[in-house]
């Protein structure tokens, strides 16, 4: 829980920017993993849908950053502290460990959909956490990461078949 913030002009009150703090500081731990998960799963992909599979990965770790960013400027503009090492991330990331054994494409893609879909549930709480604080940025950050997940899920799970 933030302990402290550095004085700003943002007129949010403090304790609503304090849980804002925290809460982004959540989502950045997961968005930081989930990067983490899907560029291991671009490194480590065998099998015949290789470079499709190599370069979709590559593409969403690569739009995951950009999110990233944004979520760890916005803890720091509300007068928190960005948590985003990867110890730090390792430690709050609310994701299971990726198993890199079974590197075959359709493992990679089933592990990214449960990891993808769970961050993108709890990114819909924390638009509703958002707005329950009056935060509209805040709300609106997450309500993009929202809509990029979902588009991002629904590429992965097109490479399934049902």
């Amino acid at each position: 829980m933030t302990k402290s913030l550095r004085k700003t002009r943002n007129d949010l009150p403090a304790k609503a920017r304090a849980a804002m703090v925290d809460l982004l500081n959540d989502n950045l731990a997961d968005a930081i993993d989930l990067r983490l998960h899907t560029k291991t799963a671009h490194w480590n992909v065998k099998g015949p849908n290789f470079i499709a599979l190599h370069e979709l990965f590559d593409t969403l770790a690569e739009e995951l950053e950009e999110y990233i960013d944004t979520t760890a400027e916005r803890a720091v503009s509300l007068g928190g502290t960005a948590h985003g090492t990867v110890r730090m991330a390792a430690k709050a990331s609310r994701l299971p460990e990726l198993n890199i054994t079974d590197q075959e494409g359709e493992a990679f893609v089933e592990a990214l959909c449960d990891r993808y879909a769970a961050l993108a549930k709890s990114t819909r709480n924390a638009i509703d956490d958002a707005d329950n604080a009056d935060d509209v940025d805040t709300s609106d950050l997450f309500t993009a990461f929202s809509r990029w997940l979902d588009k991002s899920l629904w590429f992965l799970e097109a490479h399934l078949v049902r």
